[in-house]
């Protein structure tokens, strides 16, 4: 019964939007990955293309993560303003990429005139991309200066969003033998770390603040106000939440005040979910009467996926309330989302066309079209 009534803080403003938020980025991030598809082979523009991982680089992603996180274990003070001015810089491509597509919506819609600025790189650059960059460049800046927790969000939502968009799985068979090396990945250093290395690795890094470089070079220079600028920072590899979210937190509140979810705990399972929305809508795009059109719109892999992830987040935080303990969320986010959508396309008999994959790939098209 005393476990049951730990479990109504579930229910608790804090946890609700934790779960609420990372099921919209997760889903908002496939979405992302699609439209962007979609507009390089519109533009047939493949400089910019996606990467497709293979199985190789499907293996090494856990090898290399592993190594970055004994390397930071270790070496954190020594590299942290360097992770911070690299983390800095990704935010703010992060952040353009996000929402340049709106801008441009906007623009059209609006029917404001976007004269052209300039031409760099072969790339034409316009007054409102200007204005967008301002923006960008100025919210990395205020998080730089006050650290503040909302800031970090966004920064981290818009790294996940830019990492699915811009690194694609290319069928089931890689992504279940990616989702499968991140579970075992993340279950050894969540549970086992600590036996061989003293602490719990995973945890030790998530939480550690930053040094921060603009504070340095402020402290250097004896600039006025430096009291205001953060010594520390929260790095946005996670998203957080105040656990009091209505009082809300500082950017020196204690780490142990807020809520957190790592990034490649939506970044991983966003992959899965951008390669079935493709999947889904390709199937959409190739019906060829009104009946199969009408067929494939309720059945869409991607509900299936998006339902699975928000079960398999709820059912992390409960077991984390439940034994009071960082808990490998990969290891009830893999099973929940991976296990529908294989046990699905097996019943629909598509599990070949999932697993194989027969998409077509970006230079395939280009090739086709210069044919």
């Amino acid at each position: 019964m005393e476990s049951l009534w730990k479990l109504t803080f579930l229910f608790a403003p804090a946890p609700m939007v934790l779960i609420l938020t990372a099921i919209a980025v997760t889903f908002a991030a496939a979405q992302r990955a699609l439209y962007y598809r979609k507009e390089m082979e519109r533009n047939r523009d493949f400089s910019e293309a996606s990467i497709t991982l293979d199985r190789s680089q499907a293996l090494m992603i856990p090898i290399m993560s592993s190594c970055s996180l004994i390397l930071l274990f270790y070496l954190f003070s020594s590299v942290s303003q360097f992770l911070t001015a690299f983390t800095a810089v990704a935010s703010m491509f992060s952040l353009y990429f996000c929402f340049s597509p709106y801008v441009s919506v906007i623009n059209t819609k609006l029917g404001i005139a976007d004269p052209y600025l300039s031409r760099c790189c072969s790339k034409s650059f316009t007054r409102t991309q200007g204005v967008l960059v301002g923006v960008c460049v100025g919210t990395v800046i205020s998080w730089l200066v006050t650290g503040h927790w909302v800031l970090n969000n966004l920064l981290g939502i818009s790294i996940c969003i830019a990492f699915v968009s811009h690194v694609r799985l290319p069928n089931i068979k890689i992504c279940a033998l990616l989702l499968v090396c991140l579970f075992v990945y993340d279950i050894f250093w969540v549970f086992f770390s600590e036996r061989f290395f003293g602490a719990n690795v995973m945890v030790s890094v998530a939480t550690r603040q930053a040094s921060n470089p603009v504070h340095t070079v402020a402290n250097s220079l004896s600039l006025p106000g430096l009291q205001l600028i953060t010594k520390k920072l929260e790095l946005p590899v996670k998203i957080v939440f105040p656990r009091s979210l209505m009082s809300g937190a500082g950017s020196g509140s204690d780490s142990a005040d807020f809520m957190m979810l790592g990034l490649g705990d939506m970044a991983i399972p966003g992959m899965l979910l951008a390669l079935v929305l493709c999947f889904d809508h390709r199937r959409t795009r190739d019906s060829a009467t009104p009946m199969e059109l009408s067929s494939t719109k309720g059945q869409k892999y991607i509900w299936y996926a998006v339902c699975g992830y928000a079960i398999g987040l709820v059912t992390a935080l409960a077991a984390g309330i439940l034994s009071q303990s960082p808990q490998p969320a990969l290891l009830y986010l893999v099973p929940s989302t991976l296990g529908p959508v294989m046990i699905i396309s097996w019943f629909r008999k598509e599990l070949v066309e999932l697993w194989e994959g027969n998409e077509e790939t970006l230079n395939d098209k280009s090739h086709v079209s210069e044919v």
